[in-house]
């Protein structure tokens, strides 16, 4: 194996300086939050629109699959990437491209021809990819044990407040052009633009694995960097990897079902500004939701298999109450039949679907976060988790960019529904069992890995 380690980076544990610190896992995880934040948390507001904010959501669509194809290509590949680059590279790249996607749709506001915004979905795809391995690998990685869900709960909400308030700016922006506008107009996507050119500054201040230093002492790694022939060979084994084999199922859902939920129950039911206050309302249910199933994960039990038992029943029981909501209310529109609701001029006719999408959004955040804490708890460093979660996220935009031509060829939305409530329920029993399988009940500190210990030497 091909590692560089300083006599400084030894496997030592190391007396961190002080409670608050910089170089903290927590004040790192809080920081890429801020990057997801401005990044694609605006860009799920876009999403969350319905249609990317135009009347018609074909452009959309299809700038969509072209996104979630490179997506999930790069996943799988970002990992490796991410440990040869190392997070400060990896993440401007990322950020940068959230920033070009959002001047498409700017373009397009005056040209509505497809290709720069599918050309600008493409290479999001990529950024995409890139961010998020890092994303997962800070946030799996970086956390004690015992904290992981808790961890992954913070991280949640300071990146769903970017839903929030990307939900607030095509709200307010839009709010006195009356219940018949179109598309959002030129100042919701230059609000989203200026955004996500901070985040692409603030991931510059994020430290490499090596930097970081628990409160024990431990550092989240000693290895100072991978070499392309590693990270290829573990890539590579990941297809074969059978702890990744039954998270496919998750991994697929948990982006499926976001195309039915932003385009056929916000898109279809609302008019342009009622979606910026459902967006709102969605992403305040997902900071809900994944801090209850933190709390679950971490602290509901002593045992760290019960709690993912539990974490996982309790998921599964929303779940099925959710979709079955969504099945009586979906049986009352189609494609054919839609009626735009307004939050002002709708009356109670409002009040259904609003808590339905609401429900929608804590379900989101319950349904990754427990994906998330499970994959923590496979492995200890951060190369191995930034593979996993770059694997995760390859399989989950496949099936995003299938179900967003899925939307395009203009399937019943009852089947869209169908599908991926057959999807989410298949996930669980498969949870569970890699739970029992891979989960150990293991409550001493983490320990770093050594200086001999090739990446991916877990498995």
């Amino acid at each position: 194996m091909e590692t560089i380690n300083s006599d400084e980076e030894s496997a030592q544990p190391i007396p961190p300086n002080s409670r608050f610190r910089y170089n903290s896992p927590l004040a790192q995880v809080c920081l890429i939050g801020v990057v997801c934040f401005c990044c694609p948390g605006m860009f799920c507001a876009l999403s969350g629109m319905g249609g990317g904010g135009q009347v018609d959501p074909d452009a959309a669509n299809n700038a969509n699959t072209a996104l979630y194809t490179t997506f999930a290509i790069f996943s799988i590949l970002s990992g490796g990437i991410y440990n040869l680059l190392g997070p400060q590279v990896t993440l401007f790249f990322a950020c940068s491209t959230y920033t070009l996607y959002a001047g498409a749709f700017l373009y397009y506001n005056h040209y509505p021809h497809q290709v720069f915004p599918i050309v600008a979905g493409a290479l999001l795809g990529v950024g995409a990819g890139f961010l998020w391995a890092a994303e997962g690998a800070i946030m799996t990685s970086y956390p004690p044990p015992k904290w992981k869900g808790t961890y992954i709960s913070i991280f949640w909400a300071i990146f769903s407040t970017g839903g929030v308030i990307g939900g607030l700016i095509p709200f307010f922006l839009n709010y006195n052009r009356g219940s018949d506008a179109a598309s959002v107009n030129d100042g919701t996507y230059i609000g989203f633009m200026c955004f996500m050119s901070v985040g692409a500054l603030l991931s510059l201040a994020v430290l490499p694995p090596r930097l970081v230093v628990r409160d024990d002492g431990s550092r989240c790694t000693n290895i100072k960097y991978s070499s392309v022939t590693i990270e290829a060979t573990e890539i590579a084994k990941l297809f074969l990897n059978w702890k990744m084999l039954l998270i496919v199922p998750a991994s697929w859902a948990s982006n499926f079902f976001a195309t039915y939920q932003f385009n056929n129950v916000n898109g279809a039911l609302f008019n342009l500004r009622t979606r910026g206050l459902t967006s709102v309302f969605y992403w305040s249910a997902q900071m809900v939701g994944s801090a209850g199933i933190g709390y679950v994960l971490d602290f509901s039990f002593r045992s760290r298999r019960r709690r993912g038992f539990v974490g996982i029943g309790v998921v599964a029981l929303f779940g099925t109450a959710i979709w079955g909501g969504g099945l009586a209310n979906q049986l009352t529109y189609s494609h054919a039949k839609q009626v735009k609701l307004d939050f002002k001029e709708s009356g109670s006719d409002f009040a259904s679907p609003f808590v339905l999408y609401f429900s929608y959004g804590l379900l989101d955040a319950m349904f990754q976060s427990t994906v998330y804490w499970v994959i923590g708890t496979l492995a200890n460093d951060s190369e191995t988790l930034s593979r996993y979660t770059g694997f995760y996220k390859g399989v989950q935009s496949a099936g995003a960019a299938v179900a967003w031509q899925i939307d395009t060829q203009k399937v019943s939305l009852l089947s869209q529904l169908i599908i991926n409530w057959s999807l989410t329920t298949v996930s669980y029993p498969l949870l569970l069992l890699l739970v029992i399988l891979a989960v150990k009940d293991d409550t001493k500190p983490e320990e770093c890995p050594s200086k001999d210990v090739a990446p991916g030497g877990q498995e």
